[in-house]
């Protein structure tokens, strides 16, 4: 008979998040141990637990998850989880830091679905941060040209150049976007416009898809009031709006929540699978409509 299922959370904020709590248990694991304000220093003694408790037929059964809201914090844990794995010794992986992985995956699936994407240019509001920058790698292996957005040429430049070595591309290029005006103007050339920004902050006001008619797909992360992109419901999943389809943040979120539980329920499979930003991508590809 099978061992029960067990999922490691390992979390660098204090408390752990409640909500991928939840969404690990909903996803069916029979039991979840999580590791609140977890360091780098803390992981060898955690893994090695995991890994010195079953023998290596077992080990599929166990999976670690890592998330919390930093993103760099995740991925020197996530450097540490894969050094202390040795031969057959190891588990598989889920790295989520923030939701960013599955929020832009979904985001790009879906807009797969519309747009062809290897034809067309995407502005991308909120482009440095952990999701518009990830949106902006996933666009870029689909061959979209790409404009990442910011109030600062500097950071702008900065995320650009990291996109391009971790895509071996130059496929963006920067854009100053302070205000209404500038975005518009940066729009001017683009099919597609993603806002990842912070919560509450809008970088579009209402009537700007009068401005812009020639967007064939908008789409917001943010729920929380007001949205990014004005006039765009967070409920929007796929409506018309003129000639635009719109996503607002529940949209995505409802592929988002599928996806993040498939992720999940696939670590339990084999106990040799690292699940980060492109196998994420590459799951909700297979989701259906």
């Amino acid at each position: 008979m099978d061992k029960q299922k067990i999922l490691i959370h390992l979390d660098g904020d204090q408390p752990a998040s409640a909500f991928d709590a939840i969404v690990a248990i909903d996803a069916g694991i029979d039991h979840l141990l999580t590791y609140g304000g977890c360091q780098p220093t803390d992981v060898t003694a955690i893994v090695h637990g995991a890994l010195f408790t079953r023998g290596p037929a077992d080990l599929k059964r166990t999976a670690i998850f890592i998330g919390g809201s930093d993103v760099a914090a995740a991925a020197l844990l996530k450097q540490k989880v894969a050094a202390t794995f040795f031969g057959p010794f190891q588990v598989s992986v889920l790295c989520d830091p923030n939701g960013c992985n599955t929020t832009a995956s979904a985001a790009v699936v879906l807009a797969a679905r519309h747009v062809p994407l290897a034809e067309s240019s995407a502005l991308i509001l909120g482009g440095t941060g952990p999701v518009g920058s990830r949106i902006a790698q996933l666009l870029g292996r689909q061959g979209t040209r790409v404009l990442i957005a910011s109030r600062t040429f500097g950071r702008a430049q900065t995320t650009c150049q990291q996109l391009a070595s971790a895509v071996g591309s130059n496929f963006c290029e920067p854009a100053v976007c302070n205000d209404t005006a500038s975005i518009l103007r940066a729009l001017h050339s683009c099919q597609l416009v993603f806002a990842a920004g912070a919560a509450g902050v809008e970088f579009l006001p209402v009537g700007w898809l009068d401005e812009a008619p020639h967007v064939q797909l908008a789409a917001d992360v943010n729920a929380v009031a007001p949205v990014g992109l004005g006039g765009i419901s967070p409920t929007d999943a796929g409506h018309q709006r003129g000639a635009t389809v719109c996503f607002g943040a529940l949209g995505i979120g409802s592929l988002k929540m599928k996806l993040h539980k498939q992720c999940l329920r696939q670590l339990f499979e084999r106990n040799d699978q690292r699940l980060d930003l492109d196998e994420v991508f590459a799951i909700g590809q297979t989701l259906p409509q």
